[in-house]
């Protein structure tokens, strides 16, 4: 296994540097142990340059199901049929705001408008949550929000992991509600209408709204 900080994408690596250290300690600790996604995914949520992320979505850590965890938050390959429950959740509510129907759970076609599906831990071990949770993958993330800050990004900020970060965001940009998964979608996910609602104030920013459809 080579290097975390090599497997960065342009200008990431660029602007990342500062944190080289920090990655070169969790490349050790994850060489000692199976983990996933596969190293040349990790960081594949950044593919967007920071000018052009017009809204962030945060998540907690990959998908625990190796066929599931592809880098992005929330999203899964296309080959994937048979979609984890809070993506389910997610479609739901984006059916129910704006008459989406998706059943692809590839979310690259948010990511190519500028939408960042950005984990706070970028790794886990197979079939466990959070087990990557002392990492301190957060300083690496956290640093990659401040990058985008000065775009003024859209938040959408499901769970009280990504609650945390509220106070980092434009509070008339920031979409809060309880986290997407089956245990607290009914709390306030669902009726939220984020999608509606984030496309409202690009709108009113004079930005392109997004295009929900997978």
């Amino acid at each position: 296994m080579y290097e975390l900080y090599n497997s960065i994408p342009e200008p990431w690596k660029t602007l990342l540097k500062d944190k080289t250290s920090k990655l070169n300690i969790i490349s050790t600790k994850l060489q000692a142990q199976p983990y996933i996604p596969s190293q040349d995914l990790i960081f594949k949520a950044l593919i967007i340059p920071p000018q052009e992320i017009k809204v962030i979505i945060i998540g907690q850590d990959p998908y625990p199901n190796p066929l599931h965890a592809c880098g992005p938050a929330f999203s899964v390959p296309a080959s994937v049929k048979n979609l984890p429950p809070s993506l389910r959740n997610i479609f739901k509510e984006l059916h129910s705001d704006l008459g989406i129907l998706n059943t692809i759970g590839d979310l690259s076609p948010w990511q190519s408008q500028g939408v960042l599906l950005l984990n706070r831990v970028l790794t886990t071990s197979p079939n466990t949550s959070l087990a990557h949770d002392t990492l301190n993958w957060q300083e690496v993330t956290d640093e990659i929000i401040n990058i985008i800050l000065p775009y003024d990004p859209v938040a959408i900020l499901w769970g009280s992991k990504a609650t945390l970060l509220s106070s980092n965001f434009s509070p008339e940009k920031t979409i809060i509600s309880s986290h997407p998964s089956p245990l607290s979608a009914r709390h306030s996910f669902f009726g939220s209408k984020p999608f509606s609602r984030t496309n409202q104030i690009l709108i009113q920013s004079n930005k392109q709204p997004i295009n929900w459809q997978t």
